[in-house]
């Protein structure tokens, strides 16, 4: 179960998954910037972006130059890929073939290359790579199944241009996977990832020195978060507070150059907070103050630069989505 399809999709029966694990209900959407004392959030909505329930802006990756990707769903329900600069202008795209169903980039490295999934009319993933000159280069993993849903869904680029990722195959078990700049793709599957439908291994992130983060789920359906080093050595770790019934636990997402992780957790309660997980292991959990804090509501943290910025969304009491960047 990958966050895309708990949190984001349309058309898959989830919306009662994402109303109990990730949607955040806050007060109206202000301008500006929120300022904890801490932690700096600054909110902002694509161009284009619809006023809807489930519409909106959802922000993913982040760089060190504060370039910013994701997608907005129009008012229409159709998602589309935008980049934001650092001065805060958008550029929007749809990779080639995508369906009613759109383009969703995750992630930008250092030298502006994008990368992302798109759902094909017959709603299958793909995935693809935008160059920084707008070029889109498209991807299947192999073992990657056709049906609804299935397909490959690349989650993370690093400087050197590798990508880790994840796809599902026909019996709907999930695998990740890492493909070099060239091409090639290698799979595998986190210890104790179950095996039945909708269980397995999501990669989401890999660093400069071949380090990827991600999360598995195991036989009773309980996110655990791990680190795949670069000779392939794997280890696994559950972030405090995290829940540990179906649908909870740890969601590790992005591993900067440092190996500082973030992502978020669900707690007992179904409630979602981002953390920050330092390579020694410790670990700090925050939630945006333009979010909610009661069951249901919470922070999904996507992105952290090798300044430690951290990009992710929270969904306002309309739910409607917002981007948010954190600066720590």
């Amino acid at each position: 179960m990958d966050v895309q399809k708990l949190t984001f999709s349309t058309g898959w029966g989830v919306a009662a998954v994402l109303c109990s694990l990730f949607a955040a209900a806050a007060p109206a959407q202000q301008p500006g910037i929120a300022n904890t004392g801490k932690y700096t959030f600054t909110p902002f909505d694509a161009p284009g972006a619809g006023t809807g329930a489930f519409q909106g802006t959802v922000a993913y990756g982040t760089n060190q130059a504060g370039a910013v990707v994701g997608y907005y769903f129009d008012a229409g329900g159709t998602a589309y890929g935008f980049l934001r600069d650092s001065a805060g202008s958008f550029t929007s795209f749809a990779a080639p073939g995508a369906g009613d169903d759109g383009t969703w980039p995750f992630s930008i490295n250092s030298s502006g290359d994008v990368t992302g999934l798109y759902y094909d009319p017959s709603v299958v993933r793909h995935g693809f790579v935008r160059a920084a000159d707008g070029t889109i280069t498209t991807f299947d993993a192999p073992g990657a199944g056709t049906g609804d849903a299935q397909g490959t869904s690349p989650s993370f680029i690093n400087a050197a241009g590798a990508i880790a990722g994840f796809y599902v195959d026909t019996n709907t078990l999930y695998h990740a996977f890492v493909r070099t700049p060239s091409g090639a793709i290698t799979t595998f599957d986190a210890p104790g990832a179950g095996t039945e439908g909708d269980q397995g291994t999501e990669a989401y992130s890999i660093n400069t020195a071949g380090a990827i983060a991600g999360w598995y789920y195991d036989a009773g359906d309980v996110a655990h978060g791990f680190v795949r080093d670069a000779d392939a050595t794997i280890t696994t770790f559950d972030s405090p507070g995290a829940g540990t019934s179906a649908l909870q636990g740890t969601f590790a997402y992005s591993i900067n150059a440092g190996g500082t992780i973030v992502g978020w957790i669900s707690d007992a309660t179904n409630t979602a907070r981002g953390f920050v997980r330092a390579p020694n292991g410790d670990t700090d959990t925050f939630s945006t103050p333009l979010g909610g804090t009661k069951p249901g509501e919470g922070t999904v943290s996507y992105s952290v630069s090798q300044n430690r910025n951290i990009t992710g969304t929270y969904t306002d009491e309309g739910y409607v989505f917002h981007g948010y960047l954190v600066v720590p």
